[in-house]
């Protein structure tokens, strides 16, 4: 009886872990809409607009201490004061501003995705404001320079034509008789832009150059999620080396000065957060420095330098990297590094998650609906599932059928509580009743409920995606709570076809489980409480059917005694 009352209390214990676990969840207003920063940003605001002059872009002297940030490049000792011109770049996919002290960019937004769905604001990824500073910084560490390089637009805006498919940004500068040219590349339809720095040195003297990848962030709550109430994404930073496919680094830990530094062939780094992500992907035939630290204003900081090249007299060279800035689309993500696709943080379960995702955007390729994907996902889970559940159901329908006679026993030796158990294991044995079985169509369902949680909570392709009526949104809770209702009410039909529990307790455990599931699924996701209410309906039917089967079928429960 003790391990049969465990086991109805784990789906109860699983839905628990999924809403406490991280209950700190932000419920207050939707996070301010960000603005994109004015073209000319003033004195007052140079920090803040700005690559942060104060800040270093620097880096540690060996792959052992974060700590030692000797040799790398300090940044300017002040804010400038003045205005500043930032330069406007707008493709089909990105609205990006670019700070020509250091050439960094300061604001990127993802015009195809809205930053609410009643907003016709684009979401944006990289801002530095009053409320949230997170900017991709990248440097160039010049032999006899010390500072960030001030360079040069040929122009303050820059659009992708309708016929163009590629636009280039230049940006020049010259130090200490060495022309640097920051080109910034973009294309359409891509989230990934290619940073080279051109290298012309008109000296007679070798210098030595190191290109410098940083994205900086500090430790506001991620914004893309919006107030609900869950399981929280993971928001910090991650690494991928030869010997990690994929390391996570929690801000804490770098705050902590946590992480050891890693000098790998390839690799990249990474800030992740709820269906976006900013990624540094350095050259992945050479040999890069992977470090995390914090900077003057103690936002986080996770980084790559690549090797020191050196640059002969009258010789010319090339640093080069590549910048992503979007949505988690794992197609999108493979196609600009090894592993990146990683970002897609399915969990502990994503040897099922990631199969199941792989369906579901088949279906989806079919079908073209993703509530509808969900559907027909749930249909074809159930109908592998289906000779499990039919063995389950059958001895619940046989202990249903039962039922009078286990009565019978457990009255005759209601006093003597181990010779009933003797009892009614012969019962069990004699009649094929596993007492269990009623719990195995719920506890199969578990691994793929969480990993359809996962999937359904990570998958940016149901952001903002539409369903049928109400349902405007899947990845959010239904607004009006009419699905996990409508869950709550087939799982109570489902305890009607089931057979009362001999135990007081279980009975009442049984029957607190379709409210208890209904508050919970009240804050989940619309789509994974699609897959809930089509499962518990393909199961009532697949019950109901087998009941009525057992039920007509003579031979059982022949011998049966009466009271």
């Amino acid at each position: 009886m003790d391990v049969k009352r465990l086991l109805l209390l784990i789906p109860l214990a699983v839905l628990a872990y999924l809403l406490m676990v991280q209950w700190n969840q932000d419920y207050g207003q939707v996070p301010p809409e960000p603005q994109a920063p004015a073209m000319t940003s003033n004195a007052a605001d140079s920090n803040r607009a700005s690559t942060d002059g104060g800040d270093d872009l620097s880096v540690p002297t060996s792959a052992s201490s974060s700590s030692d940030m000797a040799g790398g490049i300090p940044g300017e000792a002040e804010a400038p004061t003045g205005s500043r011109d930032l330069v406007a770049v707008v493709t089909d996919v990105l609205d990006v501003r670019i700070d020509p002290q250091g050439g960094d960019i300061v604001y990127a937004a993802l015009p195809q995705h809205r930053f609410s769905l009643d907003s016709e604001r684009p979401y944006v990824l990289l801002s530095d404001s009053e409320t949230r500073s997170y900017v991709a910084r990248s440097g160039l560490q010049l032999e006899g320079h010390e500072g960030r390089i001030t360079f040069t637009p040929e122009a303050t805006e820059y659009r992708l034509g309708e016929n163009d498919d590629r636009l280039e940004v230049d940006m020049t500068a010259e130090v200490n008789g060495v022309e640097v040219i920051k080109r910034l590349t973009f294309e359409r339809d891509s989230y990934a832009v290619d940073v080279n720095y051109f290298l012309a040195n008109n000296t007679e003297e070798p210098v030595t150059a190191r290109f410098i990848g940083q994205l900086v962030r500090d430790n506001s709550s991620d914004p893309s999620s919006g107030p609900k109430m869950g399981m929280r994404s993971y928001l910090g930073a991650a690494y991928s080396t030869p010997e990690d496919r994929y390391l996570k680094v929690d801000f804490e830990e770098i705050q902590e000065g946590a992480f050891n530094n890693r000098d790998v062939e390839g690799g990249w780094v990474a800030i992740i957060q709820h269906y976006f992500t900013s990624a540094w992907v350095p050259a992945q035939n050479q040999q890069n420095l992977y470090y995390a630290t914090t900077d003057a204003r103690d936002r986080n900081v996770a980084a790559f330098a690549g090797p020191t090249s050196t640059v002969a007299g009258n010789g010319e060279a090339t640093l080069a990297a590549t910048l992503y800035m979007g949505p988690k689309v794992q197609d999108r993500l493979e196609a600009v590094a090894p592993n990146l696709e990683l970002t897609v943080d399915f969990g502990w379960l994503w040897f099922i998650a990631n199969p199941l995702f792989w369906l579901l955007d088949h279906i989806h390729d079919l079908i073209g609906n993703w509530g509808w994907s969900i559907v027909l996902l749930t249909m074809l889970v159930k109908a592998a599932l289906w000779p499990l559940s039919a063995k389950a159901y059958k001895s619940m329908a046989r202990m249903r059928k039962l039922g009078p006679e286990m009565q019978r026993l457990k009255e005759q030796f209601g006093d003597d509580r181990q010779k009933m158990s003797q009892e009614m294991m012969k019962f069990y044995q004699k009649e094929k009743i596993n007492p269990l079985g009623g719990c195995l169509p719920i506890l199969v369902q578990m691994p793929v409920f969480i990993a359809l949680y996962w999937m359904l909570l990570e998958s940016v392709e149901l952001r903002h995606a539409p369903f049928m009526f109400w349902i405007q949104d899947l990845s959010v809770k239904d607004p009006y709570f009419i699905l996990p209702i409508l869950m709550g009410a087939s799982m109570f039909v489902q305890q009607m076809l089931n057979p009362t529990p001999p135990d007081p307790m279980q009975a009442k455990i049984m029957k607190m489980l379709p409210i208890v599931f209904t508050f919970f699924f009240l804050w989940f996701p619309a789509g994974l409480v699609i897959y809930w209410v089509v499962n518990n309906c393909i199961s009532i039917i697949q019950q109901y059917t087998i009941t009525r089967k057992i039920e007509a079928d003579p031979s059982i429960g022949k011998g049966m005694k009466t009271k």
